[in-house]
């Protein structure tokens, strides 16, 4: 079994996709940076899973670390692919469906 701990240890290499895993039918979310000024979350979507249309009051990178997503930002859909990233403006709404399994890292820039 594989121990990760619950937050990013400083000063250690990891590598990023191994610390949230697939779950069949569901999204799966881990939370590994979380401060005052923003976070860093994980993000594991099953196929055809995805989060519906909201907003958010801060700006928010996604960066896809494999499979493929289609992202909805402001009315405009873009598909994005494994090592590929899209900026999420604040207060644009946006949503995610997977194209196939993927994962990805959520940055929340508040200040």
């Amino acid at each position: 079994m594989n121990t990760i701990p619950r937050g990013l240890l400083g000063a250690q290499v990891t590598k990023t996709a191994d610390y949230v895993n697939y779950q069949d039918g569901a999204v799966v979310s881990r939370e590994i940076v979380k401060k005052s000024s923003g976070g860093v979350t994980l993000f594991a979507f099953d196929e055809g899973q995805g989060l519906s249309e909201h907003t958010a009051p801060f700006d928010a990178l996604v960066q896809v670390l494999e499979g493929e997503a289609e992202i909805m930002v402001a009315g405009h859909t873009h598909r994005v692919l494994g090592g590929e990233m899209i900026l999420m403006p604040a207060n644009q709404p946006h949503a995610l469906k997977a194209i196939t399994r993927f994962k990805m890292m959520l940055t929340l820039i508040k200040n």
